[in-house]
């Protein structure tokens, strides 16, 4: 007998997986008629000793428990896209720090060619040449250094891509598709 959401008859909704749902032992499978239902010659249930209020009931029991199959498959399926979402970011996110943190280290070298390049004019002022041209020469070193680091820094910043979210799919597509079987479920054969 072929069941529209895969797996075992009467499990879930499939084998495993992200999106798949198999409720616990606890589910309460609808149990409206008896435990072993007879069968007529052309596979349908046996149905002609069966009270009207019974075979109500057992549909009514059916719908709610497809309904409450069906909400815990979305739940499932939106679970696993935010998942998706959570990883994308956090991957993008890793980036911008590395950028960030070299374009602080290109700030902090800035800052010193300021302070190397204050005493260095100082220093050449104050003793012509010989430690004024010491000081400059460490400032020229700290000039490389902080556009060593800026252009790194800026490098990294522009590898930053949340294109990828654009690929994500926040619809719950597999109960969508289950949802769409319902109608003709009910339709009598």
């Amino acid at each position: 007998m072929s069941h529209p959401y895969g797996g075992q008859p009467a499990t879930g909704y499939g084998d495993g997986g992200a999106t798949s749902y198999v409720p616990g032992a606890e589910s309460n499978q609808a149990q409206y008629l008896d435990d072993e239902q007879p069968m007529t010659a052309d596979g349908h249930p046996d149905v002609e000793h069966t009270s009207v209020g019974n075979l109500i009931g057992g549909v009514t029991q059916d719908f709610s428990e497809l309904m409450r199959l069906e909400l815990a498959l979305a739940k499932a399926e939106l679970r696993a896209e935010a998942n998706k979402a959570t990883a994308e970011v956090k991957a993008q996110t890793g980036k911008a720090g590395k950028g960030v943190g070299m374009l602080v280290g290109a700030a902090v070298a800035g800052l010193m060619v300021l302070v190397f390049l204050s005493c260095a004019i100082w220093w050449a002022l104050e003793n012509v040449m010989d430690a004024g041209l010491a000081a400059l020469i460490v400032t020229v070193l700290w000039v490389v250094i902080a556009a060593v680091l800026a252009s790194m820094g800026r490098k990294a910043l522009k590898t930053i891509d949340f294109s990828g979210l654009k690929h994500l799919n926040p619809k719950p597509e597999q109960t969508v598709e289950t949802l769409q079987q319902v109608p003709g479920a009910l339709k009598p054969n």
